[in-house]
């Protein structure tokens, strides 16, 4: 975490220097602009008071000349300023640019099984794993777990303990840096990534809505659901209640990323648009932190019946959150460093039960 900080310490005290640049050169530009006008302007006045006195030019011809001066020069000041745009856009399109001939790092290998995830077992096996051009310690250390069909896993650690690095690995959004990840017994990297993603869901603590109805965005996670199915989903997730208590209900329409929902409600959403499918595997990622307590237990109630078969991961900051998991993995600098349900944990793990005993 220090690390990172010292980062983006580095790269935003480099980023403050060049816009300060850019900014002094653009607040001395007009007033420079200005009085070179100005200075010129005096300058036709100047030399052309002393020909109108010698009676070698007319005033009349002044004014014309005075007139095309300062057109020239408020031109000159425009094609400033395009340039000054100009080279603003280019850094843009470079950067769009940049993003569109990004190469795809993560691919299907080219015997890919497209074999179905029916069971959904997940097993680490000395998972290593680091940022590329991160420099440093892994983020992961030789992590080895296992999680079972109808498990509930629960992750716990300290901010920068490698938790959503952890899950986010489930899905090959990264790939591991050493070890393997095997699901229902085959290796993560020989499953076609379509297959793969269809078998697990997420939903993030920063839940991403898109505008459009309620009923639209939960069937983001399942584009042929039935109404009854869009229902089922919410009541599982705790969010019927309050679809329903809105004028339109599920017919309501969101604004942009959900705006005219609070926290607690777009969490809701995105818990009911990620279990619809019912997948194989089913990752929280501190997706209730915006609830409250017993809206927090209610949902996990609901998983419990209707996820009966899926394998799910639960990252949270709240003790309440994991006291029912089946398993609770405890990360600390990237290792693991205690692993039990509740009852063992606080028995056996001292750092468990500094966490959830408060001191005195």
């Amino acid at each position: 975490a220090d690390f990172e900080k010292k980062r983006f310490a580095q790269a935003n005290n480099e980023q403050i220097a060049i816009n300060m640049k850019a900014s002094r050169l653009m607040i001395l530009m007009q007033p420079l602009m200005m009085t070179i006008m100005n200075l010129s302007i005096v300058a036709v006045l100047w030399f052309g008071g002393r020909q109108v006195a010698q009676g070698s030019l007319m005033v009349g011809e002044i004014i014309a000349l005075l007139n095309y001066f300062s057109r020239i020069l408020f031109s000159l000041m425009m094609i400033t300023f395009m340039l000054m745009g100009a080279s603003r856009a280019k850094v843009s399109a470079d950067r769009i640019n940049e993003v569109l001939e990004t190469k795809v790092e993560i691919t299907d290998p080219p015997d890919a099984s497209t074999a179905p995830i029916n069971e959904g077992k997940v097993v680490f096996e000395d998972v290593t794993f680091q940022y590329q051009g991160a420099g440093g310690q892994p983020v992961l250390k030789k992590v080895c777990l296992t999680a079972s069909p109808g498990q509930v896993v629960a992750i716990l650690g300290a901010t920068g303990s490698g938790k959503s690095t952890l899950v986010n690995l489930i899905p090959r959004l990264y790939e591991p840096t050493a070890g393997r990840i095997l699901i229902d017994g085959r290796d993560l990297k020989t499953i076609q990534l379509r297959t793969l993603r269809t078998a697990v869901r997420i939903a993030l603590q920063e839940s991403i809505l898109f505008s459009g109805s309620i009923k639209d965005n939960i069937r983001w996670g399942k584009a042929d659901a039935s109404d009854a199915e869009v229902v089922a989903a919410a009541q599982a997730a705790h969010a019927h209640d309050f679809i329903m208590s809105l004028p339109d209900g599920y017919e309501t329409q969101l604004g942009r990323r959900g705006v005219n929902l609070s926290g607690g409600q777009k969490q809701r959403l995105a818990i009911a648009r990620a279990i619809i499918k019912k997948p194989s595997i089913l990752i929280l990622d501190d997706s209730t932190s915006a609830v409250d307590l017993k809206t927090e237990y209610l949902i996990q109630q609901s998983l419990k019946k209707l996820m009966k078969e899926t394998t799910c991961f639960i990252i949270a900051q709240r003790i309440s959150a994991v006291l029912e998991a089946d398993q609770i993995i405890l990360l600390e600098e990237g290792k693991i460093v205690g692993s039990g349900d509740h009852e063992e944990l606080l028995r056996v793990n001292s750092i468990y039960q500094d966490i959830t005993v408060p001191p005195l």
